[in-house]
């Protein structure tokens, strides 16, 4: 698995735009007096999700003025955590969990048709310029497995078949619905729930 690393590309500016700006205010509001600093990490994330999937440098600066914390502090949260992007990775931004449970039922398949259709290798940012994938570790959906998240969706119940569907529609443009893609809901049994199905007034 590679490691995500800091853009050598950065924009020379970054502030909130006003509809951010609202939800960071909301954020801070929550902490008492003398502790905003703990809203590091949603200001971290609104900064992403503002700036087409990723953390720019100049965005670390721009929170560590507004929460009066020293940059350092905001770049070592940022590094620390493997939610935030530090480099470009287009609008969609693939994850493929490949440990065990999702292993054993064809994560790595899934993995060469990321390679196939969208870059080969990870962290590459596709032709198009719409998307782009990388292994990580367990997303907690292991009973679904296998499965990966696109920007804050889970798609579950994965094979080959169903994610080159997902990835053309993403390059076609078209909408892709999250969840599972065996159409069971949550993490019931595959072939109907088989417990618990007696009424308590029986």
């Amino acid at each position: 698995m590679s490691l995500k690393k800091v853009s050598k590309n950065q924009p020379e500016t970054f502030e909130f735009n006003e509809e951010a700006l609202g939800v960071a205010k909301k954020i801070i509001s929550n902490y008492p007096n003398g502790k905003q600093q703990s809203a590091v990490m949603a200001l971290l994330y609104i900064a992403q999700r503002q700036n087409n999937n990723w953390i720019p440098l100049a965005a670390m600066k721009y929170i560590a003025k507004y929460l009066n914390m020293p940059y350092i502090k905001v770049y070592e949260v940022a590094t620390f955590y493997t939610m935030y992007n530090l480099s470009p990775v287009g609008e969609y931004f693939i994850q493929v969990c490949t440990t065990t449970p999702c292993m054993l039922r064809g994560a790595y398949k899934l993995v060469n048709i990321c390679k196939n259709k969208i870059s080969k290798k990870e962290s590459e940012i596709s032709k198009d310029g719409k998307m782009s994938w990388m292994e990580v570790e367990c997303l907690g959906a292991c009973v679904n497995a296998p499965m990966m998240q696109i920007n804050d969706d889970y798609f579950e119940d994965l094979n080959e078949i169903k994610l080159e569907k997902i990835i053309d529609n993403i390059k076609e443009g078209r909408k892709i619905e999250p969840g599972s893609y065996k159409g069971r809901k949550s993490s019931e049994p595959e072939n109907n729930r088989s417990t618990l199905m007696e009424s308590k007034n029986a």
